[in-house]
C-alpha cells in the first residue's frame, strides 16, 4: 500500500472526445477511489452535451457526476496536472501535442463509445455499464484496488 501512495499522482485529468460521457465516468470513480489529496478533472477535445445515461449508471453505484456541464481542456481554470490519461484516439493526439514541450505524463486508455451501441434501451444501458466497469477496473490497476 505504501509503493501506491509513493506513486500517487497529485493531479490527473481524464481527457476524452467531448466531456459528455467517458471522462464524466473516470473522474466521478476517480474521486471517489482515490485519496481527496489528489486533484482530479475531465475535459473533452470538443465541447459536448451532457448524456442522461451517465448520471443513471452512476447512480446505479451511489454515485453522482462531478460536473453536469461538459467542458474543453482550454476551459479548465488549471492546466497543471502530473498525469493525463486519455480514453479516445483524437484525445491522445490532442494530449501528446499539448504535453510535447513538458514533463507530464500521458496514458492511453482505449475505451469504447457507447453511443455506437443500438437496441433497445437496456442494451444501450449495458454499454455504459460496461465503459463504467472498464474505467473503474483501469483506475483500481493503475492506483491500487485499496485506494
Amino acid at each position: 500500500m505504501e509503493p501506491a501512495k509513493a506513486a500517487m499522482p497529485g493531479a490527473v485529468l481524464f481527457i476524452c472526445g467531448m466531456n459528455s460521457i467517458r471522462s464524466p465516468i473516470a473522474e466521478t470513480l476517480a474521486r471517489s477511489l482515490l485519496p481527496s489529496t489528489t486533484y482530479i478533472a475531465s475535459a473533452g477535445v470538443e465541447k459536448g452535451e451532457p448524456d442522461h445515461f451517465v448520471d443513471e449508471v452512476l447512480e446505479e453505484v451511489g454515485l453522482k457526476r462531478i460536473s453536469a456541464h461538459p467542458r474543453t481542456f482550454e476551459e479548465l481554470e488549471d492546466h497543471y496536472f502530473d498525469l493525463i490519461i486519455t480514453l479516445s484516439p483524437k484525445a491522445h493526439h490532442m494530449a501528446l501535442e499539448l504535453t510535447r514541450t513538458t514533463s507530464v505524463h500521458v496514458e492511453y486508455w482505449p475505451t469504447p463509445d457507447p453511443t455506437l451501441v443500438r437496441g433497445r434501451r437496456n442494451q444501450i444501458l449495458d454499454a455504459y455499464r460496461d465503459v463504467r466497469d472498464h474505467l473503474k477496473r483501469h483506475i483500481q490497476e493503475r492506483f491500487g484496488k485499496t485506494v
